[in-house]
């Protein structure tokens, strides 16, 4: 695993307003769409005239544009750090199978406890 120290760059041909954003998800390997989320709650949250609107203007006027990293890491699929896991279909198949593991053994269960055995070794207790 190669960690190469990245700037914190704002990368506009991939912002909504000023790359800024993009930027940061990209420095700080998040997804973009989060990242602008929790800027626009902030900024809409705290007031227009705020703290997280003021950091943006500033950010936007002194990080450096960035070309936009090369497009391998679009092709791969979760890369980012809050995305570890299986895939959802190898998550959907494995929950498929253990529903239908517990289903078979439901049938069994219930096959044995309908049973004359099991009534009659019921009875034999009981007395």
């Amino acid at each position: 695993m190669k960690h190469e120290k990245r700037q914190l760059v704002r990368l506009p041909d991939q912002g909504k307003v000023a790359g800024v954003c993009a930027g940061l998800a990209e420095h700080f390997n998040l997804e973009v769409w989060l990242v602008r989320i929790v800027t626009l709650s902030a900024i809409l949250l705290t007031g227009v005239f705020s703290l997280p609107l003021l950091l943006y203007i500033i950010a936007w006027v002194l990080l450096d544009k960035g070309v936009t990293p090369t497009s391998t890491h679009h092709n791969e699929l979760k890369t980012k750090v809050w995305q570890a896991g299986d895939s959802p279909k190898k998550a959907m198949n494995e929950v498929s199978t253990r529903f239908r593991n517990l289903e078979l053994r439901l049938r069994r269960l219930e096959k044995h406890v309908t049973s004359d055995a099991f009534h009659l070794k019921r009875e034999i207790n009981n007395l």
